[in-house]
């Protein structure tokens, strides 16, 4: 089921005339009370009374960004989306629906990502309807329906996705290093699951992301670790190679000649200067270059 138009007239004459047919029938009625046939008098201006309480039922109050969706006898007739007062048959069953947007604060929940590891996990979701016929009789709660379907799509965002590259270097996508990307991903697959409400994802976006307690501090353990790994590996790249730059520019100086002893001792002692963690005190040769 698809939304379908439903044309409207101006309700502001046939509500200046359903007003009148409201104070006409006081007329009709004292006329006939003075009248040779009160019962003809009273009869017409009871069916007057009930023709203007009828006509007036056609009206509705359509503010911005809000649809009336109509009904007849269990039959959907169309949506009424425009603003102001506005009148349709009398008979049509009306219900309101907003169609401005709105945010959905998820809850966090605790799921296992792709490596198994628990993390607790938030989503803020930012909605609103496109389709008044399929939220309407597509779904039994349509706001329900989106607060159900946020859930269970943050919770197959976070079964399907690493938290991180330390165990899955090879993973392209993580929670926490592709923001963008994830959230382009939430979007489409709350678009895809909420279409047959009739609802249309504006925005998606975690909003909450973190190890479980229960694993946290081991975590942290890890990512400091490898930080400290990794930290270690670019300073001894960096040694090697103002070891070898060192080496170079004596032998292109003609500064010394050294043996492959002394080449070994004077890169173990540059290796020593240059990776260890705290300042050295060196010890200066004043002898000869073999004592």
């Amino acid at each position: 089921m698809n939304e379908k138009s439903l044309s409207s007239i101006s309700g502001y004459v046939l509500l200046a005339v359903g007003l009148l047919l409201l104070v006409l029938p006081v007329f009709i009625f004292v006329s006939g009370v003075q009248s040779s046939s009160p019962v003809l008098f009273i009869t017409l201006a009871v069916l007057v009374f009930l023709t203007g309480i009828i006509l007036l039922t056609g009206l509705s109050v359509i503010n911005p960004n809000e649809a009336v969706v109509t009904t007849f006898f269990g039959d959907y007739t169309g949506t009424m989306r425009q603003n102001g007062l506005r009148w349709v048959n009398p008979f049509y069953s009306k219900k309101k629906i907003s169609l401005r947007a709105r945010n959905l604060n998820g809850q966090t929940l605790k799921v296992n990502d792709k490596m198994g590891n628990p993390i607790d996990i938030a989503a803020v979701v930012v909605w609103q309807v496109t389709d008044t016929a399929k939220a309407l009789f597509e779904v039994d709660d349509y706001t329900l329906f989106v607060q159900i379907q946020s859930e269970a799509a943050v919770r197959h965002l976070a079964n399907s996705h690493a938290y991180d590259n330390t165990e899955d270097e090879s993973a392209e996508i993580t929670l926490r290093d592709n923001s963008g990307r994830i959230n382009d991903v939430l979007e489409a697959e709350l678009n895809e699951r909420l279409s047959r409400a009739g609802v249309t994802i504006i925005e998606a976006r975690i909003s909450h992301l973190a190890y479980a307690p229960e694993i946290a501090g081991a975590m942290l353990q890890r990512q400091q670790a490898s930080a400290v790994v990794a930290a270690r590996k670019q300073i001894v790249d960096g040694a090697v190679g103002m070891v070898e730059m060192a080496l170079e520019r004596l032998a292109q100086k003609n500064v010394v000649h050294l043996d492959e002893e002394r080449k070994a001792a004077m890169v173990s002692n540059l290796l020593v200067v240059l990776c260890g963690e705290k300042n050295v005190s060196p010890v200066v040769n004043a002898g000869t270059l073999y004592n």
